[in-house]
């Protein structure tokens, strides 16, 4: 548990003695967790360039704003290469370039090798400090090679083997150094059913690759399969919690990197937006009720009951929406299964709808007195439900082909959809039946 901080009442010397007992993480956590000010007075208290590489993004990029280049190099020199790039990453172009400017040869050169890929790539994500051996060595020479550096780089577990052309070939467990005869050569003992994962691949598809083989680390190629770095499992850790950070922000229509206690008129300018497109969307609803005013002005009872179709519609439709974009995430959705899923949802939403318009439609009969009225609502009710199965699996699939983000945009669409579809069956069906009757 993180130890609290009080910055209003500990004196600078008690605040520099609690951060001192803190892990850097743990200081990143309790930055993002507090206003400007007070942010900007603890920032001055720990050592920055430890906790840089722990902040989310959009914190991060804030707090380096006034860093001197030569800080920020200073800083970077001392992380792993993925969270390197991700700090230069936050930064402006002019800013960057400043910064690389004051690193020495050899640093400039490591991060280069990262900085040429993009950040949501294999290319971005991995490390390209690995122990390299070659086929011919044995594993005396390799154990000699491990004792002669003065450490291993983190998490390492395995060994990338490669041949006299740097090609990649395969993988030695240390476990399988540490009990192998010593006089056997490192071809006859790695193991070359891991595949490595091309730099190119994204990184939402590298963290799928580690769930389903259970990695821990893995080797990273460019297009000629020429060894270039490693993926470990920290890295995936970070991947998954942002695509988590960005499912569940999309929904609301902000970003996973949305500072929690940015400045007001900052916070309002990144949520403008989004509440002026679902005000676009509730016109559109609001303009579909307003054709059918002369049935709302004759049969009031409508105007009650007609938040039931949309709603249970807007419902049912998220349902599917959602198993859509997590099937998608996951890759379990093709080409080949789209229709049989197309099907399922929209059988699960004829029953279900068969079942609650009996529901509704009894409510409504025994409220209302009017058989008409709930068999309007209990056949527009089948209607919306069917229509929503049908958009929350259409949906998101054209989403993805016109390159847009599905839990960004998916459920305000869906939501229009259902909204207007809902009144007008709803509406349209009670203009016919009962309107000449009223």
């Amino acid at each position: 548990m993180t130890t609290p901080i009080d910055l209003e009442k500990d004196s600078e010397a008690a605040i520099n003695a609690q951060v001192e007992k803190l892990h850097p993480s743990e200081i990143a956590d309790i930055l993002e967790s507090l206003p400007q000010k007070q942010r900007d007075k603890l920032w001055q208290c720990v050592d920055q360039e430890k906790v840089l590489a722990h902040l989310s993004d959009g914190v991060r990029g804030e707090l380096m704003q006034d860093m001197p280049p030569t800080e920020v190099a200073e800083a970077i020199q001392s992380m792993d290469t993925d969270d390197a790039v991700d700090v230069l990453q936050d930064l402006p172009d002019e800013s960057v370039e400043k910064v690389l400017q004051a690193i020495d040869v050899q640093e400039y050169r490591r991060l280069r090798q990262v900085l040429f890929y993009p950040e949501n790539t294999a290319g971005g994500l991995m490390n390209v400090d690995v122990l390299i051996v070659r086929t011919e060595m044995t594993l005396k020479q390799v154990l000699h090679y491990l004792r002669r550096l003065d450490k291993l780089p983190e998490k390492t577990d395995i060994l990338m083997v490669i041949d006299k052309d740097n090609y990649y070939q395969g993988v030695l467990l240390i476990t399988d150094l540490l009990t192998h005869a010593l006089k056997l050569t490192v071809e006859k003992v790695m193991k070359t059913e891991m595949e490595a994962i091309p730099a190119h691949l994204s990184a939402h598809e590298v963290a799928l690759l580690f769930e389903q083989r259970d990695l821990l680390s893995a080797p990273v190629t460019d297009e000629q399969g020429i060894l270039v770095g490693r993926i470990t499992i920290d890295d995936v850790v970070d991947v998954i919690r942002a695509e988590a950070d960005h499912n569940l922000m999309s929904q609301a229509g902000l970003d996973k990197e949305d500072d929690m206690f940015a400045p007001i008129l900052t916070t309002t300018r990144d949520r403008a937006l989004w509440l002026g497109i679902n005000l676009i969307t509730a016109f559109l609803a609001a303009y579909v009720i307003g054709l059918f005013e002369t049935t709302l002005d004759k049969v009031v009872a409508l105007a009650v009951l007609m938040p039931i179709v949309a709603s249970m519609g807007g419902i049912a439709g998220t349902q599917t929406l959602t198993i859509v974009i997590r099937g998608m995430a996951v890759g379990q959705i093709t080409d080949t299964n789209t229709p049989f899923l197309l099907r399922k949802e929209l059988a699960v939403s004829l029953l279900n709808g068969m079942m609650w318009a009996l529901v509704v439609a009894l409510i409504a009969i025994l409220w209302f007195g009017s058989l008409k009225l709930g068999l309007i609502l209990g056949s527009a009710l089948i209607i919306n439900l069917f229509c929503a199965a049908l958009a929350g699996v259409l949906i998101p699939l054209l989403l993805r082909r016109l390159s847009i983000d599905p839990a960004l945009a998916g459920g305000v669409v869906l939501t229009t959809v259902t909204d207007i579809i809902g009144f007008s069956a709803f509406l349209g069906l009670a203009t016919v039946f009962l309107l000449h009757n009223v």
